[in-house]
């Protein structure tokens, strides 16, 4: 390919200022010499073109094919219905066709889910990205395949920063049925035994304007109602227990409805107690009592109410009543009109010296049996005739003493259920053979009951400390009474802190302390979720994992610790996932809680229609009555670009440049004697004519 191309020596102002001399001498010089001055301006023009040293350029060029972006969305609503067959359909059919099209190139691009979950559907920054090697003018034109759910439309086609088609091929039905739950108000905490509202709204297309809605508190239904739809409506659920309570609501599913996933709305409560309140009763003063006392009264979240028997009934040492001031011990009103108040009793070394009447005994265990808590720190007086495992307690007890009191030397161990135990496993010290903390120097010799194995030990293998379930209630027993020697620092002392804080949170209950128990959580690193299960067996179920759209999983759970299992996975969706391990089930939220993939799930043929017909482009569905219909693919030069069953597009003729030779014409011997010759034809004619004259 040949052109012609300029390099001035000097700059294109002056040589334009020369020209114009050169214009007005030749002038002059036609009107006083008459013809003969055209040689002089030929002469000029010569001497102007070689300042401005033209070139003959001739190029070789390859051409190449033009681009086509075909953007497909494999975002979350893609995956509904029979779009994803539908789309994988129409893109094979795309890349059959482009290939009878020699002059263009189609690029594909696949779009799937944002990584952070709800910045929705971006086909067109994933456009630009693609395109960021693509020079505007080989860009021959855009197809998106796309349910038309896109949220970063630019507002014109200006912003859009391309000069091609753009046709939008849209996937879906137009008569498109769904309904979803939405969560009006969804408190995140609230108070363990109090009711909380929670606001919500069935929204729904082409459905009957009444919905059936189901709700559940931790997997167990405890409502069901109608509600009308496109209308606000409340829920009252109380709080049961602190830690996570997953109240479930669900509303009942259209027949052919588009997906099922919104259908549904998980809410993880978190309980807080608003007051711990503690019951602790002491027997005689003893040195270990205010270890109790103090580590209760540094917790801010525990309301202690502490009682010690400093003067039982049969003491008589002749002192008048008035004269003492002494705090009469309310039995009635703590063992009978408050006992309910109470999240934990603890008998420490208490003696049964007719204080407490066998009818409070049974209040007890009835408190114990309908969701209370029960400790007994035993001393000396445990294996006595005066022992609690000689009253209505003993029923609910975990071990019943033998009448011996060991006293010597001997460090507390961890059982083998202990190791795996939450209350006890990973104790600081634990790990060293023998356990790096200090003896105690007393146990009380006792027998557990059937099916209790005790989580410490002590001297000759007693059971130091065992752990049981009354019904809904739990009942600890601690077999001695020198835990305050690690409280002072006797022989280095030991982990009362954890010991005795993990033990009283365990018996009310916290969640973080169940020996049974299956938790999931992001890691923070992209999708990558991290499930934890806690169990007191050897070995743990595998987990199955169902995905939002119903699809599963299972997961093998590795030993991390004695008693804890665990394993990771890298979640493929967006949405709430359910994980269960044979009765155990939980719950991980992928992304945003309400994605805005999922928000809106009718697919929309006319949110790009005003981008699309601006460019010059089309947009259509893809689905009629006769199955998926995919348009023709022209190559136009000039005209429209879209019809009835075709879209075209704009081919630009581009080439790559292979090699450039450059011919120089007004420097070298042929310009010198073009210049020469010219001067000498201009001397010879203007001498002839000066002779005849």
């Amino acid at each position: 390919m040949l052109s012609l191309s300029f390099t001035p020596l000097v700059p294109w102002p002056v040589i334009a200022a020369f020209g114009v001399l050169v214009g007005l001498f030749c002038v002059l010089a036609f009107v006083a010499r008459g013809r003969t001055a055209i040689l002089r301006a030929l002469v000029l023009a010569l001497v102007l073109a070689a300042i401005a040293n033209p070139s003959l350029v001739r190029e070789d060029r390859e051409p190449v094919r033009d681009i086509a972006a075909v953007v497909v969305d494999r975002s979350g609503s893609q995956a509904l219905g029979d779009r994803p067959a539908m789309t994988d359909q129409v893109r094979a059919e795309l890349q059959r066709r482009f290939g009878a099209l020699t002059n263009i190139e189609p690029r594909f691009i696949d779009v799937p889910d944002s990584r952070d979950g709800d910045d929705g559907t971006k086909l067109f920054t994933a456009l630009s990205q693609a395109l960021a090697d693509v020079p505007p003018e080989r860009l021959a034109g855009v197809v998106m395949l796309t349910d038309g759910v896109v949220h970063d439309i630019p507002p014109a086609l200006a912003a859009l920063g391309i000069k091609a088609p753009l046709h939008v091929l849209v996937t879906g039905h137009a008569d498109e049925r769904d309904r979803q739950i939405k969560l009006l108000e969804a408190p995140r905490f609230g108070i363990v035994g109090r009711d909380l509202t929670i606001r919500a709204e069935v929204m729904e297309r082409g459905g009957t304007g009444n919905a059936v809605v189901t709700v559940r508190r931790d997997g167990e239904q405890i409502g069901r109602r109608s509600f009308p739809t496109g209308q606000p409506f409340s829920l009252t659920t109380k709080i049961e227990h602190g830690g996570p309570n997953v109240v479930e609501i669900e509303v009942e599913p259209l027949p052919g409805e588009l997906t099922t996933i919104n259908n549904r709305a998980v809410l993880p409560i978190e309980g807080i107690r608003e007051k711990l309140r503690v019951l602790l009763v002491s027997g005689e003063p003893h040195q270990g009592e205010r270890t109790w006392r103090n580590l209760l009264k540094s917790d801010a979240n525990v309301d202690l109410v502490h009682f010690t028997i400093l003067r039982p009934p049969e003491k008589q040492d002749g002192t008048p009543i008035s004269e003492l001031s002494l705090i009469a011990f309310p039995t009635r009103e703590l063992f009978v009109q408050k006992i309910k108040d109470f999240d934990l009793i603890i008998f420490d070394r208490y003696a049964n010296q007719s204080v407490l009447p066998s009818a409070y005994f049974d209040n007890i265990v009835r408190y114990v049996q309908d969701g209370g808590a029960l400790l007994i720190a035993a001393g000396p007086e445990f294996a006595s005739s005066s022992s609690l495992a000689r009253t209505r307690l003993s029923t609910i007890l975990p071990g019943d003493p033998n009448g011996r009191v060991v006293e010597r030397p001997y460090k507390a161990a961890l059982t083998g259920t202990g190791t795996r135990h939450p209350v006890t496993r990973a104790l600081p010290g634990s790990e060293a053979q023998p356990p790096a903390w200090g003896d105690w120097l007393r146990i009380v010799s006792a027998q557990t009951r059937p099916g209790i194995q005790p989580i410490l030990s002590g001297a000759d293998n007693l059971p130091l400390l065992a752990l049981s379930r009354e019904q809904k209630g739990r009942v600890a027993l601690l077999l001695s009474d020198h835990t305050w020697l690690w409280a002072r620092g006797y022989q280095e002392g030991g982990p009362y802190l954890d010991l005795l804080r993990r033990l009283a949170h365990w018996l009310m209950k916290e969640p973080a302390l169940e020996e049974e128990a299956l938790r999931a959580q992001m890691t923070g690193h992209g999708r990558e979720v991290r499930v934890e299960r806690q169990t007191m067996a050897e070995t743990a179920e595998p987990v199955t994992v169902t995905e939002p759209t119903g699809g599963t999983r299972t997961l093998t759970l590795s030993q991390a610790a004695p008693g804890q299992f665990s394993a990771t996975f890298e979640a493929s969706e967006l949405g709430l996932h359910t994980l269960r391990s044979g009765s155990l089930v939980a719950f991980v939220s992928v992304g945003p809680a309400n994605p805005r993939e999922l928000s809106d799930v009718f697919s929309d043929a006319e949110r790009m229609k005003a981008l699309s017909e601006a460019s010059g482009g089309s947009i259509r569905r893809v689905a009629d009555a006769g199955g998926t219909v995919v348009p023709r693919l022209q190559s136009v030069r000039s005209g429209r670009l879209s019809g009835a069953d075709w879209i075209g597009f704009r081919p630009s003729d581009s080439a790559n440049i292979r090699g450039v030779e450059v011919y120089p014409l007004a420097l070298g011997l042929a310009a010198l004697a073009a210049l020469a010759a010219a001067v000498l034809a201009m001397w010879l004619v203007e001498g002839r004519r000066g002779r005849a004259a």
